[in-house]
């Protein structure tokens, strides 16, 4: 008689929609787990829309402090990680944009390349390798910036779920993925700095 096969771990939707639906029902412990597993693609979302590092923070802790006061008008708990997503991402959006307008001109030029909007501390002690990486990051088209930030710090991405954040058909997620890191492999290669 062979062993039974190990079930295959639940998406971060899944697991996210049930610690929501534990909340809701009563355990406030579980937004713990929530704040846990969503945090790090929250935060990636914000700076995929051009947040400094500290902005990001804000608008992930006002998603959070959103979600709190809206929970019990989000009735299917599988749509808190796209509500989350969504929320993020227009909060980014606004507050990048109020943000750019308050700014002179000489100082736009920042919000192109995140290494320069982040504490110069903590630029010093990127490898040069990786800054050579996430210099041919920014280079990238935005959609590709957006999605690889996105999915690239998901533990178990939900492409359902994370194309309706980034209003992308399902399908086109994997490829356009592909395209995107082909474009960064080839830079990368082309780049005497990068080391082959």
């Amino acid at each position: 008689m062979s062993a039974p096969t190990p079930a295959a771990p639940a998406s971060l939707a899944t697991r996210a929609a049930e610690a929501f639906a534990a909340y809701r029902s009563g355990d406030a412990e579980r937004i713990g787990e929530l704040v846990d597993l969503m945090t790090p693609i929250l935060w990636h979302t914000a700076r995929a829309q051009r947040a400094d590092a500290a902005t990001a923070e804000d608008v992930v802790q006002t998603a959070w402090l959103k979600l709190v006061d809206s929970a019990e008008n989000i009735h299917d708990p599988q749509a808190v990680m796209q509500w989350l997503i969504t929320t993020v991402r227009r909060e980014a959006w606004r507050l990048v944009r109020r943000s750019a307008r308050d700014r002179p001109e000489d100082e736009l030029g920042e919000l192109a390349d995140p290494l320069a909007a982040e504490d110069p501390e903590a630029v010093s002690i990127l490898s040069e390798r990786q800054r050579v990486l996430w210099c041919h990051v920014t280079e990238l088209p935005e959609r590709c910036r957006e999605l690889l930030r996105v999915i690239a710090f998901a533990d178990r991405p939900d492409y359902a779920a994370i194309a309706d954040a980034l209003n992308m058909p399902v399908g086109s997620i994997g490829p356009t993925r592909g395209r995107c890191l082909q474009k960064l492999r080839t830079a990368l290669l082309a780049d005497a700095g990068w080391g082959g």
